[in-house]
């Protein structure tokens, strides 16, 4: 499986009727939504797809027409993301009307090609499973442990400065926890 660190743009267009496909990170979903809908007020449709993985590592998929047939827009652009084998992406794909029915199937070739031109912009990264970990040293360690995760490039870590330690929770792979030296 493959996923995104970063949000692509690219813009397609068919029979003057232009699509622009946003992929971008789950987290980032509903804030680019709400920017989309104030940059394009005039725009006919924002469909969205979207994949991602929840906590039981269940793969939870969803996507909206946004008014265009039934089927017509937001699936269609889902399968891509399937084929594709992408997961914790989201899409949106802003619309505008260019004055010539493209009818069903062309709607469904129009999304899908425009799913495909933006995931081919993408910078597409092999998918790795990251885990919290807990974990608490003493104050005289925290030196030690800045270095071994900075040696383990693992960059994502809160702190918790009690009393008399250092509560420390770290996202990382299960591999590199297992080669975390704690003493």
């Amino acid at each position: 499986m493959k996923t995104i660190t970063q949000t692509t743009t690219t813009t397609y267009e068919i029979n003057r009727s232009k699509f622009i496909a946003h992929l971008t990170t789950p987290d980032n979903f509903k804030k680019l939504r709400e920017e989309l809908k104030v940059k394009h007020p005039k725009a006919n449709h924002i469909v969205y797809a979207l994949r991602e993985l929840n906590e039981f590592a269940q793969i939870v998929e969803n996507s909206s027409d946004d008014g265009e047939p039934k089927g017509s827009s937001g699936v269609p652009a889902l399968n891509v993301l399937r084929g594709k084998e992408l997961i914790n992406v989201s899409l949106l794909i802003v619309r505008y009307f260019g004055g010539i029915k493209l009818g069903i199937g062309g709607l469904a070739r129009a999304y899908g090609n425009a799913t495909k031109k933006v995931v081919e912009e993408a910078n597409l990264i092999e998918y790795i499973k990251e885990i919290d970990y807990s974990f608490s040293t003493p104050y005289n360690q925290i030196e030690k442990t800045l270095y071994n995760l900075k040696q383990l490039d693992i960059t994502k870590f809160t702190r918790d400065f009690g009393v008399d330690r250092v509560d420390w929770t770290i996202t990382t792979t299960q591999e590199k926890i297992d080669k975390l030296n704690i003493s």
